[in-house]
């Protein structure tokens, strides 16, 4: 008889083992369901807010590239819209490789790693991105040479550069009406390189750096010259204040 009690004991602390872990198993089951849950809330939330302001940039970029379209004449609407089209793929393509090259540049920083590995790792990456918008900017080039003219093709490189090259071109001249042919010729080139660069900046204050940059080139080129800039752009406000008190 106290065998069968011992039995029967042992049985029933067995299934309540068994029960009380099926519980925890089932709790743990559960416990990892919220979480799952919660996490993937979030990340829907996440990709819900990505997706509103990745419309909203598509917005700002696809009107922004409607305005430089505007400028060319374009009468046909499917060559209108697919200029459009272009232009506003080339801007969300640049805004992807700089912010893509700002993620790996800060993933570097948080390394543990050597200054000197860090600056090495820095270069390749900057490196990686110059290669990337050159062949961008090629294909993108390549891809407008297909749907329009090249005179409408320099309105859309100065469209992506707010017409910095022809404003700033257009006032050496001015400021310095004895410069030589030469000069002005190699002014020019260095706006048209200044121009090929900006177009692949992701911001207006970086694409203006990129002219000031070429700027200060320029400045030292005809101060070398023997050109005292000071005194000709003194001389250049001179002019235009007398020209605008002529003109009331």
């Amino acid at each position: 008889m106290k065998r069968y009690l011992l039995a029967y004991n042992s049985c029933v602390s067995n299934k309540l083992i068994s029960s009380v872990s099926s519980s925890l198993r089932l709790f743990s089951a559960c416990k990892a369901l919220h979480l799952f849950i919660a996490f993937l809330s979030v990340a829907v939330v996440h990709a819900q807010a990505n997706k509103t302001a990745d419309s909203a940039y598509l917005k700002v970029i696809t009107e922004r590239s409607a305005k430089i379209v505007n400028t060319l004449s374009i009468k046909d609407s499917a060559q209108y819209k697919r200029v459009v089209s272009l232009l506003a793929q080339q801007y969300n393509s640049i805004n992807n490789i700089h912010e893509e090259t700002k993620l790996a540049l800060a993933a570097i920083k948080q390394q543990s790693i050597t200054a000197q590995e860090s600056a090495l790792q820095v270069q390749k990456q900057e490196e990686k991105k110059v290669a990337q918008l050159q062949q961008l900017h090629n294909s993108f080039l390549a891809g407008l040479q297909k749907v329009i003219s090249e005179e409408q093709i320099e309105l859309v490189k100065n469209g992506m550069t707010y017409n910095v090259l022809n404003v700033t071109y257009t006032a050496y001249l001015d400021m310095i009406p004895t410069l030589k042919e030469d000069q002005k010729k190699k002014i020019y080139e260095w706006l048209i390189e200044a121009r090929e660069l900006a177009m692949d900046g992701e911001s207006s204050d970086k694409k203006h750096a990129i002219f000031g940059k070429y700027k200060g080139r320029i400045n030292n080129y005809l101060s070398a010259a023997g050109y005292d800039l000071t005194k000709e752009r003194e001389e250049w406000q001179k002019r235009l204040k007398a020209k605008k008190e002529s003109s009331k």
